[in-house]
């Protein structure tokens, strides 16, 4: 137990450098973005979240966009409890069995107009999970997509940049 303490001491950092895009670049996405929802929707974008059973890599990556590093509330861009008050279904992972009506029941309870994307390949593809007998498929085979974001899991700036195809 020592020696891996004293190992631990000099071994290098296990964390993960931070993406390569500076803060100008990444407020001419965002302001981007923000303009393309109120030219689209007259209001700031609001988007709901569900996991449809995904492994939540692709859920970090959301939430990601809510940390003081991407912080998109300042924006007027807001991740929303209530399908009722979203534009924006961003659906992760392949739809399982026990999933599926509940993902309906989203879609069908958000106003229009909604926008449905596809975040990650498992709600893409199936990814890994394709033909497994605890799902449906993709996404797809239950709501339309607006968008689809492949990637395993797509990094933050990727999402920002999918919004924006979105919206214009």
């Amino acid at each position: 137990m020592r020696r891996i303490l004293i190992e631990s001491l000099f071994r290098c950092k296990l964390t993960e450098q931070p993406p390569l895009i500076t803060d100008a670049e990444k407020a001419a996405l965002v302001g981007h973005l923000d303009r393309a929802a109120q030219r689209r929707l007259g209001r700031s974008l609001a988007i709901r979240e569900v996991d449809a059973g995904s492994c939540n890599g692709c859920e970090l990556e959301i939430i990601a966009l809510n940390n003081a590093l991407y912080d998109l509330e300042r924006f007027g861009l807001k991740i929303v409890a209530s399908p009722r008050h979203a534009d924006v279904l961003m659906v992760t992972g392949p739809v399982t069995l026990n999933m599926r009506d509940a993902l309906s029941l989203t879609y069908e309870a958000m106003p229009a107009p909604k926008f449905v994307v596809a975040v990650g390949d498992c709600a893409c593809t199936g990814g890994m999970f394709a033909q497994s007998p605890a799902c449906v498929g993709t996404v797809g085979h239950v709501v339309p997509i607006d968008l689809r974001i492949p990637g395993c899991p797509p990094d933050p700036t990727t999402l920002l940049r999918g919004l924006i195809s979105l919206m214009t």
